[in-house]
């Protein structure tokens, strides 16, 4: 009994151990501003049985792991999308063919340059052929890049590596029977995975959603989160024991069957916190695997990979995305986003580790690759806007990089229009409202399929990247009455307000802006207006919190005012705060009340000058709503008739006293 109860505690410190120190390392990896995974790394590394200090229990958290990716693959599943997938279909499925086939005979051949075998020198060119979704996600959210035509292609790209990735997972049973190491029938591996995929898109789909609307009955949240773990780890488990799959296939296909159901949302956001601590406990239990000393020993080998994954793959994507006809950009940003390595290429080299095609050396060498490409990435991505104008500053070279479709031309006509630069949601927005107006306007749009769309609702549109003078040119800026510029990515903004200052000087440019220091960079170009959505937001919530204090509309208005443009310039002056006083003021001592005049008032019948309300209790009347009417600012002139409802603004006496003269009974 008493062993059993130690053997239980000595499980439960290597838990917490590991989460503690995954919390820690991600923590000062995010204060150095890397991806949280490279501390998690590290903090395997650190309780790995190949550095002093504590040891965790490595054949414990590796059980702990499987379940880590389990939930991984079942989120990706969850979350996979192959709608955005056919959006970039014509560059994200050819180019990631191209450069996962180029990466993997790289590495293929770096790996057989060392003496490895084979079977797994394929293996390790398959494992850094894909690169990981959490980072490169990361990566295009820190840079404001996501909802860019350049990061949806980026996205749609690892969308089709996630797919490959999962078919490679099928196959390594193929590659192990090929090897030799009597794995049974290869063919009779792959016919039973089949078999699997299609049992659970077909036959598990009904029974899936059928328990899932079971769950939703009970009207038991816990009953709803344990039905879904359960779908998800019985999905791999299944698969593993009767099929014969990896579990990862398994909890893939079973996120791919719950995110298509309409509880896809609500699984995901139960099953988060899962997630995240399992997939803590797999970066750690594969950063224990890694033996810095035997890294230090191969540092050359290290190196090599490493210049691989981050340069070789970056080149090797970039180079692949010139070839079609997309704007340059969308080539350097996809280079950028996939040269690193993470939970993917883990994955299949835990199944190679398994299957006996790599061994234990081979895969801490893989692991070191991972590291140093995931950590580096941040850096990778910053390169981005100085790669791209050194390749501007030579026309020649950046026309035949630059291969997006010709523009497709702009009305000659076209005159007095607004330009809108962007046909996202804010920008798509503001062109309905302007049809709707029948103000002339003209979009600026990169994405193709957004254009084609465009065109089709009968807005007109023009083709290509607006961070081109050429282009801007054929939108006509010498005659348009604005240009509204709702990119999301601060530099093309600033590219293009730049431009559009030197085409037409007069031109009034209004700009979306993301950070205070984006929105004085565009105004120093030339920026009119700029507009900060989240600022707006909370200034708009701010105003009507004012107003429903019953606060005055004019002060309340001259303080949204003056926060928007402290906020925008990061003024040093005290504008806010002598407006905010003078709204307190105001709100002391001023109110705003109604009051209906009755039959008995002294006042029924009489003017407003005969009245002579002011003078009686010194409150104004700035409003009379009569039979459905409202009349503002009434003259001197306007009779007061019983049953007319008065707004009065004055003091809380004054309005006692005018609602005891409106309101009075005889």
């Amino acid at each position: 009994m008493g062993q059993c109860a130690v053997h239980d505690l000595r499980l439960i410190l290597d838990v917490v151990a590991a989460l503690a120190y995954a919390a820690v390392g991600g923590l000062v990896a995010r204060r150095l501003r890397l991806p949280p995974v490279v501390g998690y790394l590290l903090a395997g590394v650190a309780i790995g049985p190949f550095t002093p200090g504590l040891v965790g229990n490595a054949q414990t958290l590796g059980l702990l792991a499987e379940l880590g990716v389990v939930f991984l693959m079942f989120g990706v599943g969850l979350h996979f999308s192959l709608r955005d997938l056919w959006q970039v279909r014509d560059i994200a499925i050819p180019g990631a063919l191209i450069q996962m086939a180029a990466a993997t005979g790289l590495g293929y051949a770096l790996a057989r340059g060392w003496g490895w075998a084979p079977p797994a020198a394929l293996l390790l060119g398959a494992a850094i052929s894909v690169a990981s979704t959490v980072v490169l996600l990361r990566g295009l959210m820190d840079h404001a890049l996501l909802e860019t035509p350049h990061g949806k292609v980026a996205v749609g790209w690892l969308v089709f590596e996630d797919i490959a990735t999962v078919a490679l997972l099928v196959l390594l049973p193929l590659l192990a029977g090929g090897a030799g190491t009597g794995h049974g029938s290869p063919w009779g591996a792959a016919g039973k995975a089949l078999l699997f995929v299609l049992l659970v898109l077909t036959v598990a789909r009904p029974l899936v959603r059928g328990l899932l609307a079971l769950a939703v009955q009970a009207r038991s949240r816990e009953v709803f989160i344990v039905a879904a773990a359960t779908l998800s780890v019985g999905t791999a488990l299944t698969g593993a024991l009767w099929f014969g799959v990896s579990p990862a296939l398994g909890a893939f296909l079973a996120g791919v069957v719950v995110g298509e159901s309409r509880y896809g949302n609500q699984v995901g956001a139960d099953l988060l916190p899962f997630r995240e601590v399992f997939s803590v406990l797999f970066f750690v239990s594969v950063g224990m695997l890694v033996n810095p000393g035997y890294l230090l020993s191969h540092w050359r080998e290290v190196a090599a990979l490493s210049l691989l994954v981050v340069a070789g793959k970056a080149c090797i994507a970039a180079l692949t995305g010139f070839l079609f006809a997309r704007p340059a950009r969308t080539a350097l940003v996809v280079g950028a986003g996939l040269s690193q390595i993470g939970e993917f290429s883990f994955i299949v080299g835990q199944a190679g580790l398994a299957l006996g095609l790599l061994d234990a050396a081979q895969y801490s060498l893989l692991l070191s690759g991972a590291l140093v490409s995931i950590t580096v990435n941040p850096f990778v991505f910053r390169l981005v806007d100085p790669v791209e104008r050194a390749l501007r500053r030579r026309p020649r070279v950046w026309a035949r990089l630059d291969r997006q479709r010709p523009p497709s031309p702009a009305p000659e006509a076209l005159r007095d229009h607004v330009v809108i630069v962007g046909a996202g949601r804010v920008g798509g927005h503001l062109a309905e409202v302007l049809g709707r107006l029948a103000v002339p306007r003209l979009v600026v749009e990169s994405d193709g399929a957004l254009v084609d769309r465009l065109a089709a609702a009968g807005v007109p549109a023009l083709f290509g990247d607006a961070a081109s003078s050429d282009l801007l040119h054929h939108a006509h800026l010498a005659t348009a009455r604005a240009l509204v510029v709702t990119v999301p990515d601060e530099t093309a903004a600033a590219v293009v307000v730049s431009l559009a200052r030197a085409e037409a000087p007069s031109l009034p440019i209004l700009a979306r802006v993301a950070t205070a220091g984006g929105a004085a960079e565009l105004v120093r170009l030339g920026a009119d207006e700029l507009v900060q959505p989240e600022l707006e937001g909370g200034i708009e919530l701010l105003r009507r919190t004012l107003r429903r204090l019953g606060l005055p509309l004019r002060t309340v208005q001259a303080y949204a005012d003056a926060v928007r443009r402290q906020e925008l310039t990061q003024g040093r002056g005290d504008d806010r705060h002598r407006v905010l006083e003078h709204l307190v003021r105001a709100a002391r001592d001023l109110e705003l009340g109604w009051a209906t005049v009755t039959t008995a008032s002294p006042v029924a019948g009489q003017s407003l000058a005969g009245a002579d309300l002011r003078g009686r209790v010194g409150a104004s009347v700035v409003a009379i709503a009569r039979a459905g009417e409202l009349i503002a600012n009434p003259d001197a002139t306007v009779r007061l008739r019983p049953g007319d409802h008065v707004a009065v603004l004055g003091t809380p006496a004054q309005v006692d006293a005018m609602e005891a003269l409106l309101e009075a009974e005889g």
